[in-house]
């Protein structure tokens, strides 16, 4: 394996701001490490050029813009502008720990994999509301699943608001498509099918700050819901029942509280213990018990938002024998 050089790749839409934290969370990085950071500005009216200006003494930043044509295709515009290696993308909303780069190069140069994912965790500076969605997207008893688990997990789908790739993987894949939402997964999926290996370094978290409200993360997670039947159907070895549960959550839940009213109780019993349990893992997790009632409510969200999504879109593709683009234009650049 070659000495690794790596480049962060982050596309920025109108957000000069969280560029601003991200780029200072890089001066505190330790280990002496060389690496460059490479922005591209994907046609903001609001820049960020100026905030790059201002790190450029401390970091070694290229900064490109061009028009607008999605977070994929800005990743591989600053890919192929790149000069290192292994690339390390990241969304403009995350703050990295100091000892990010140093757990990324100890995993890699001891067990070298061609792509990598984080895990994504909330800073005690975030707010209640993203503390309580960033407890959604990822505990083990919601949809985040497995992305806090502690062993290393092969064939992991990254997200690429933390993700490596080497410059060799990028080359033979062509990149991220043209999808959004989606791209990430389409991509490792695509990379899997050309023999590369994908992993989870669970040591290698960003904190990742999702500047939403309540009704920006619900449009983000019916998104997600819409786009895993499209996967599905380009990748057909990725189906899986557990695709189902956030839909089948919901229609039992709105069961439970029908049969409640003709007095038949046991249902609405277990869907409360689950939700009695969520509360606890959330209290214990953020040590606030405002968050904690603001995770139940991102749980409900994240699973009617993401079922829905999910059943609309496998009814468009597979009963009204839509094609992806025809049956969602809004998805793809």
């Amino acid at each position: 394996m070659k000495l690794l050089a790596f480049s962060f790749i982050i596309p920025v839409y109108n957000r000069p701001e969280e560029i601003r934290e991200l780029l200072d969370s890089f001066t505190k990085l330790k280990g002496d490490f060389q690496y460059e950071i490479v922005i591209v500005e994907d046609g903001s009216k609001d820049t960020s050029e100026a905030i790059v200006n201002r790190f450029k003494q401390q970091l070694n930043i290229s900064y490109f813009f061009k028009e607008n044509s999605g977070p994929g295709d800005s990743r591989n515009f600053g890919m192929r502008k790149a000069k290192g290696n292994y690339f390390i993308i990241l969304d403009s909303d995350v703050i990295l720990p100091s000892n990010y780069l140093m757990e990324v190069n100890t995993f890699l140069t001891t067990t070298y994999y061609d792509c990598f994912g984080g895990p994504d965790a909330a800073h005690e500076s975030f707010s209640n509301l993203q503390k309580a969605i960033n407890f959604a997207m990822t505990s083990f008893i919601t949809t985040g699943g497995i992305r806090g688990g502690k062993q290393q997990l092969e064939d992991f789908q990254p997200r690429s608001f933390n993700m490596g790739l080497s410059k060799r993987a990028f080359i033979d894949s062509g990149g991220f498509g043209k999808i959004h939402p989606g791209e990430d997964p389409d991509l490792s999926l695509r990379l899997n099918q050309l023999g590369y290996k994908t992993t989870l370094i669970n040591d290698a978290y960003v904190y990742h700050k999702r500047r939403i409200s309540w009704s920006k993360f619900y449009n983000q997670v019916h998104k997600f819901g819409l786009v895993r039947p499209i996967l599905n159907q380009w990748h057909p070895n990725s189906k899986s029942l557990v695709y189902w549960f956030p839909a089948l959550f919901v229609l039992g839940l709105l069961v439970s509280i029908l049969l409640f009213i003709f007095n038949i109780k046991l249902l609405i019993y277990l869907y409360l213990f689950y939700f009695v349990v969520a509360f606890i893992l959330a209290l214990i997790t953020t040590r606030n018990i405002v968050v904690a009632f603001q995770s139940i409510l991102a749980v409900v969200i994240q699973f009617f938002g993401y079922g829905y999504g999910f059943v609309k879109s496998t009814f468009r593709l597979l009963v009204l024998r839509k094609e992806p683009k025809e049956a969602f234009p809004h998805l793809f650049f």
